[in-house]
């Protein structure tokens, strides 16, 4: 067995990773970074990248059915070429995920390490099958996530896949049955709805997205089965393989939303969009004695990213990322990783990290996003004392959106009653990742409702609505007049 002997020891080369490898490099070139799979980042293989490219398909297949409305007619049928597709999904991440790579080649190999590693003790680590023992005074833990669903799915055998399966299609197939209505789930149900692939999509719990706000649900809920069948508390009573005259498939037997009905419907595929769980569970993270939650995950300091002993004491341990299963976004496993990487180089002194403002965003369409503290923190925080107001704008008569065909949906800020502090937002409406980014801005500058509304709106254009809400918001905080109905000073359409 070779024997390795680092100050910095970080498991994961994704996004997390990479950014504390370089952040603890700053403060010793004794660190090893430890890769059991390939190089590449999940954004950029199976995430965020490839579904906008597949989305971006279905958006300009949507737009090219729905022109007469402007007056514009198109002769003939649009057709989806789902090969065509396909390969420029794949050949585009192929280009994504090269320029990830090409920055990992570019890391010293006497810096990197290639198989599975697993805690031998508090302080080293075993990689691949006994291959090499690596013996560090810290480690950072960044190893991500992979896709979970429950084992009643397994009764579709082959037919099951994950979204990571969806991006190896070398076509589009004909039908899928899609189960969680989460960020994966709609994002990728209908983009293949657009794309003519037929879907019917399955949630328990009633939950839409990231959306928490009651009011918001509710019309994301009606807004989306205007276009593909949405059940989001469904009761799916059997899942079964089979194989016929077709080929093989995956049959649904479930009771349908509306008419109660016992149906029974074949598909070709189901996926399984129903979350993710932290890579932590293979590491043998137990040799670490650390505090766990749950779902044996370690209990971190979200400023710090240090983690605490089962004596409650701090640890020499990291973990930034997916791992972590507090923000699994890139922009926050970025963060994270440069975190944990700086204080694991300077340990035993830790500093506290800067932690931007919540953002995040699902491009379905409309787009949804929420920004700063949810809903169920708001109310935990501000609910029982009556401390907070909500101001909203509905999207269905507001000028640029209706202009754009794209008037529907809802917005809803919430701001702190006193103070006039916008608190945080949820959006379901057109364009709601520059909204969001916006409303995260405003938040991370602490800014109050009447400072916003004090910044320059152009006219007409979309954020005149959040103008709207910010208006209604004021009023409802007691800190200025009510919006006035078809004000002139705003706008048409307003």
């Amino acid at each position: 067995m070779n024997e390795r002997q680092v100050e910095v020891a970080i498991i994961g080369a994704g996004s997390a990773g990479l950014g504390a490898y370089r952040a603890a490099k700053a403060h010793t070139d004794s660190v090893v970074m430890i890769e059991g799979g390939p190089y590449g980042t999940t954004c950029a293989r199976v995430g965020c990248m490839p579904s906008k490219l597949l989305i971006s398909a279905a958006e300009a297949a949507h737009h090219a059915r729905d022109t007469a409305p402007f007056g514009i007619n198109i002769e003939g049928e649009v057709k989806v070429d789902g090969r065509a597709v396909m390969d420029r999904v794949k050949r585009e991440r192929d280009r994504f995920v090269g320029f990830v790579v090409e920055s990992v080649e570019g890391i010293p190999s006497h810096d990197k390490l290639r198989g599975n590693a697993r805690f031998e003790t508090a302080n080293s680590l075993i990689i691949g099958d006994n291959e090499t023992r690596v013996t560090f005074e810290r480690v950072v833990i960044a190893t991500g996530s992979r896709p979970s669903y429950p084992g009643f799915f397994e009764n579709a055998g082959d037919r099951l896949i994950i979204n990571d399966s969806v991006f190896e299609w070398d076509d589009l197939p004909e039908s899928v049955a899609v189960f969680g209505p989460g960020v994966i789930g709609l994002e990728l149900g209908q983009a293949l709805t657009r794309l003519g692939v037929r879907i019917r999509m399955f949630g328990v719990g009633g939950a839409i997205g990231p959306l928490r706000d009651e009011k918001l649900r509710a019309n994301a809920d009606r807004v989306f089965n205007e276009e593909f069948y949405l059940d989001p508390d469904a009761k799916v009573e059997k899942i079964e393989r089979v194989e016929d005259d077709k080929g093989a498939g995956v049959e649904i037997t479930f009771i349908e939303r509306g008419s109660e009905a016992r149906l029974t419907e074949r598909f070709d595929y189901l996926l399984a969009a129903t979350g993710r769980r932290p890579n932590v569970d293979r590491l043998n993270i137990e040799a670490l004695d650390l505090k766990l939650d749950e779902r044996g995950v370690p209990i971190f300091n979200r400023h710090t990213l240090q983690t605490r002993l089962s004596d409650d004491t701090p640890s020499h341990v990291f973990i930034a990322g997916d791992a972590n299963n507090d923000l699994p976004l890139l922009h926050e496993a970025s963060d994270e990783g440069r975190i944990a990487g700086d204080n694991a180089g300077r340990f035993p002194e830790v500093r506290a990290g800067h932690r931007k403002s919540t953002i995040a965003v699902v491009f379905s369409d409309p787009q949804m996003a929420t920004i700063g503290l949810s809903t169920a923190e708001i109310e935990q925080r501000y609910g029982a004392c009556d401390c907070y107001a909500v101001g909203e704008v509905d999207f269905t008569g507001q000028g640029r959106s209706r202009v754009m065909r794209m008037n529907k949906g809802m917005l809803r800020v919430y701001g702190e009653q006193g103070t006039g502090l916008l608190l945080g937002a949820e959006i379901f409406g057109p364009r709601a990742e520059h909204l969001a980014h916006l409303l995260a801005w405003s938040h991370q500058q602490r800014m109050t409702i009447e400072q916003m509304l004090e910044m320059p709106f152009y006219h007409p254009v979309i954020e005149e609505g959040l103008r709207t809400a910010l208006r209604d918001l004021n009023a409802n905080l007691q800190l200025g007049p009510a919006v006035v109905e078809r004000c002139m000073e705003c706008g048409p359409g307003d």
